[in-house]
């Protein structure tokens, strides 16, 4: 389980145990910029992802040790080959911008676990960098820990997403629109190879940084198209974004049917790995409402919860455009090709959200019953607003003494005819997940040194599918009216 870490553990590794490659660096100098963490005045480990390093193949204790919190700042080059800021554009808010990247952000290197996968170690909040644009680049410990919790809940649910190896506190206080204590997070991913890192790499280096950045990207997520398609060719680029394609719906697909809202959707935050990133804005709802809407800078609702897969599918469609030289030997070529695929999204994404929700109600999915079943429940949740977790883990738990939910008397037999299989429900739908009003709590008393509250909800989150006697408040939602006023901010 991640833990707050423990002062008591020994501290006496001095040499790194381990050393980070280097492949995106190496490969793509004019996409990043050799940059280190800045110096911390007070610095020290709050919490320690144990599990995850050892997953990493890296001894928790050296990471604990004075060696080791200055590898987690950026501060050690001892373990790594070269640390940089990587560049890369987005859409945000619909609005394009060429040139953001990582301005609070380094890339120290990249590690293969003791599972085989080549992962990226990255950290949030070490200071300054070219791409700064003016601000600080720290980042404060509220967010810092909302990151780490989140993410690893979500990793616990089994959505795809980056996880969170440490947050490290800094010793420093940052004004935001108060005076907080800094923190930098230790973030790892499968890749930090994002929509706009595509956009980037047209806009400078055009056919042929795009090219060379999609075989990266293939050879490391999606090596058997290397297998299928051994030449540089359409066929090859035009499978790369499908594959994009599916590992998108499947996500946005499992988001929608745990009621979480990610609040921040451009093009950036869209890794074509398909994992979730940035937590900075995110909540999972209470109340299921499809326009639910938490973020503080999404004044217009572009990110509302029911717009999740159609800004995704609008984010892939600039990720197309990138690649159009790609995918054909002519420009009409490309653009007949790009159109073609980005008109399958939808299909895809509902073909996705089909299955996750046959499986969320522990149905065949390929019952005939099971379409008339599903469309009949997301109008039963759109009429009477229940609260999504419970509810589903109600249905998950169903018996003969069960009193139907308000407004679900009539479906519910309906869908114990089909005979759900509620063993393999209740793997699926969680007792607990981050409700923004825990989460709120166990931050605040966080950043004032009272643990006792993060380490519990962090323990129930990343075990959300077990029961705790005792733990009956983390399963309710927040107070009547919390969530109609309720807010969230990203944090920078």
């Amino acid at each position: 389980m991640s833990t707050p870490t423990n002062p008591e553990q020994p501290t006496d590794h001095p040499s790194a145990p381990f050393t980070l490659e280097a492949r995106f660096a190496e490969e793509f100098p004019e996409m990043t910029t050799p940059w280190r963490g800045e110096d911390q005045p007070d610095p020290e480990l709050a919490v320690l992802n144990e599990d995850l390093a050892r997953l990493l193949g890296i001894d928790p204790d050296w990471l604990r040790s004075p060696a080791g919190v200055e590898f987690l700042l950026g501060l050690n080059p001892e373990p790594t080959t070269e640390m940089v800021a990587q560049g890369y554009a987005g859409h945000q808010f619909g609005q394009f911008v060429p040139s953001l990247g990582d301005g609070r952000a380094l890339l120290l290197g990249e590690i293969r676990g003791t599972d085989g996968v080549l992962r990226d170690i990255h950290l949030k909040g070490s200071g300054r960098t070219r791409y700064s644009r003016g601000a600080d680049g720290r980042a404060a410990l509220g967010p810092a820990l909302r990151e780490y919790l989140v993410s690893e809940a979500m990793h616990a649910l089994g959505v795809p997403t980056t996880r969170a190896l440490a947050v490290v506190t800094t010793g420093r206080k940052i004004q935001r629109d108060r005076v907080l204590p800094g923190a930098v997070v230790v973030r790892v991913a499968t890749s930090h190879i994002r929509v706009g890192s595509f956009q980037y790499a047209n806009i400078t280096g055009g056919i042929d940084l795009s090219r060379r950045l999609a075989d990266h990207a293939i050879t490391r997520h999606y090596p058997r198209l290397v297998e299928r398609f051994p030449e540089s060719g359409p066929e090859r680029y035009a499978w790369f974004f499908r594959q994009v394609m599916d590992a998108q719906a499947q996500t946005v697909a499992r988001w929608m049917r745990l009621g979480f809202v990610h609040g921040v959707l451009n093009t950036d935050n869209t890794l074509v790995s398909g994992e979730t990133i940035d937590y900075g804005p995110c909540a999972f709802m209470d109340r299921y409402r499809e326009d639910a809407v938490f973020s503080s800078i999404d004044t217009h609702g572009r990110y509302k919860f029911s717009n999740q897969p159609l800004i995704l599918g609008w984010n892939l469609a600039r990720l197309a455009e990138t690649l159009i030289p790609l995918f054909g030997d002519t420009p009409d070529a490309g653009v007949d090709r790009a159109q073609e695929m980005i008109n399958t999204f939808t299909d895809r994404y509902n073909d996705a959200l089909h299955a996750e929700l046959a499986a969320g109600l522990g149905l065949d999915a390929d019952a005939p019953d099971t379409a008339g079943l599903i469309e009949s429940y997301l109008e039963l949740m759109r009429t009477h607003s229940p609260d999504v977790t419970t509810l589903n883990r109600t249905l998950s738990e169903w018996s003969v003494e069960s009193t139907p939910p308000a407004g679900f008397e009539e479906w519910i037999p309906r869908w114990l005819a089909a005979q759900p299989d509620l063993i393999n429900m209740q793997k699926t739908n969680p007792v607990y997940v981050p409700r923004n009003h825990l989460v709120e709590d166990a931050l605040a008393e966080a950043v004032e040194g009272r643990w006792e509250a993060f380490t519990t909800l962090l323990g129930l989150v990343t075990d959300p599918f077990t029961r705790q006697a005792g733990m009956e408040v983390y399963e309710r939602p927040g107070p009547d009216g919390f969530e109609d006023t309720y807010m969230t901010f990203c944090g920078t």
